[in-house]
């Protein structure tokens, strides 16, 4: 497994960047529940950057921004406190998600979300998500 040889607590790197380096091995490794929740944290971190649209109306194509740039929108920058509580967030919907999948028929799919939730968690505090208030 990529975890064994990765240490996703490096000092140093943005909270981001180990997870977008943990990303392409996990890849090569075909850890699949690395993949998925690597791929969902990263996203959830993207969207919370977004900043609403401006209220402005539909405008004719004449009034386009054009330009190199033009279309570009800024974006927030989180802190990495901010990015580790997103990421214990994902954490976190993952295991509640598990705990309320008590069905026999869907063991598979509550195991699968207890074991994203851990390898979200290792890139935080460390591999136990039951010790930092989850269950």
């Amino acid at each position: 497994m990529w975890g064994r040889t990765h240490d996703p607590k490096v000092t140093g790197m943005s909270l981001r960047l180990r997870m977008r380096q943990a990303l392409p091995e996990a890849m090569r490794a075909r850890d699949k529940v690395a993949v998925s929740a690597l791929r969902s944290a990263l996203a959830a971190l993207d969207n919370a950057e977004a900043v609403p649209v401006d209220g402005s109306g539909p405008r004719g194509l004449e009034q386009s921004p054009v330009g190199v740039g033009a279309t570009e929108a800024v974006r927030r920058e989180l802190s990495e406190r901010g990015m580790a509580d997103i990421v214990r967030a994902e954490a976190g919907e993952r295991l509640e998600a598990a705990a309320r999948l008590t069905a026999p028929a869907q063991a598979d799919r509550a195991t699968r979300l207890r074991a994203e939730a851990a390898v979200l968690m290792r890139f935080l505090d460390g591999p136990d998500p039951e010790a930092h208030g989850f269950s």
